[in-house]
């Protein structure tokens, strides 16, 4: 699988370099259409804006058990992010987080703003009062949203200054996700939840048609882009799913088990348990494989099939990802995690 994990590295980047926090996505939901058709797909985009394609049709009939029946691979392209919610009188702006986007991990980063007439504007992410030889209680004070904002790079000290470079209440605030790989193998970056595991599903779109792979079931993605605000996976299943499969981030913390270099595969989450039938399929075949990897109980978690299930859907569901560590942070993992997440795939559909 070693081609296909440097492919799915570089989809990785091409994907983090494009900003898509939670409700505005188009521009990254048109490379994908425009990735999968190059490969052969044919992609379509649902109207919430995410990308659903039919990767195989399987060998199996599909009026057989549920584990033979049609599977629904999901990932998420949406990120976390911001919104202008003020703008204040000497011309800063206050923000409003997209998803669950913390100021403790964003003091000092750069940030776009994309006005609705797509003008962008940079600026920096501070502290009110930043300036340690000014503010005493630079240390002790919180970092709040209220008591942080966006210093803009533009000649601007009032309201109506912002406001005449057309910067608007609602406007979205994209932060640098500063994506960096390593020649020791890891990748660094902010939104590695859920951009790695999207370009792992095409790294494995890419090894169905290269290989000309018959699976026992037909296969689907579906790249959604509100998962970050919980209504991802909610909507645009393919009638006949009997499985879903999401395929995010695995996470790494005191407690847990997995690492950086593993897959991880969940057996619970905050919402419940993943499918036990599922998730003893996805152990068996990590070790036909040879995969490493490790199963977790995530403390603090939802993800696209539990939407799913939430929404009424009839499914069974699992949850699989590669080890990524300081999430919702300056994220890290490594293609180790990668390469174990492609094993555990290509085992798992056959």
């Amino acid at each position: 699988m070693k081609n296909y994990t440097e492919y799915t590295i570089e989809q990785a980047q091409n994907l983090l370099a494009i900003d898509s926090p939670s409700g505005y996505t188009k521009e990254v939901s048109a490379y994908l259409m425009k990735t999968y058709r190059e490969m052969g797909y044919d992609p379509q985009l649902t109207a919430k804006g995410g990308v659903l394609v039919k990767i195989a049709d399987g060998a199996a009939p599909e009026n057989q058990d549920p584990c033979c029946g049609p599977i629904l691979l999901m990932a998420h392209v949406d990120t976390l992010g911001a919104m202008v919610s003020q703008i204040t009188p000497d011309g800063r702006l206050k923000l409003t987080p997209l998803g669950g986007m913390n100021p403790n991990n964003a003091e000092a980063e750069n940030c776009r703003i994309i006005t609705r007439n797509q003008e962008v504007y940079t600026g920096t992410f501070q502290l009110c009062n930043a300036s340690i030889h000014v503010n005493k209680e630079y240390s002790e004070k919180k970092r709040s949203w209220q008591d942080m904002e966006v210093i803009l790079d533009e000649l601007v000290s009032t309201k109506e200054d912002v406001k005449a470079l057309g910067i608007r209440t609602g406007d979205i605030v994209c932060f640098d996700p500063r994506t960096v790989v390593t020649p020791s193998g890891f990748i660094k970056s902010r939104f590695l939840d859920d951009k790695l595991s999207t370009a792992i599903l095409l790294g494995y779109a890419k090894y169905m048609r290269e290989e000309t792979v018959v699976p026992r079931r037909s296969i689907y993605h579906h790249i959604t882009v509100f998962e970050e605000v919980g209504h991802g996976g909610c909507a645009s299943i393919p009638e006949g799913i009997t499985e879903l499969l999401s395929v995010d981030m695995g996470c790494i913390g005191e407690g847990l088990e997995c690492t950086e270099c593993q897959v991880s595969i969940c057996s619970k989450d905050s919402r419940g348990p993943y499918h036990y039938d599922v998730v003893s399929a996805l152990i068996d075949a990590a070790d036909r494989a040879g995969a490493d990897y490790a199963v977790d109980v995530y403390p603090y978690y939802g993800s696209d099939a539990d939407a799913a299930l939430e929404a009424g859907i009839d499914a069974r569901h699992g949850l699989i990802g590669p080890g990524v560590y300081a999430s919702h942070g300056y994220e890290r993992s490594h293609k180790k995690g990668i390469e174990n997440t492609l094993k555990l795939l290509q085992a798992y559909l056959g």
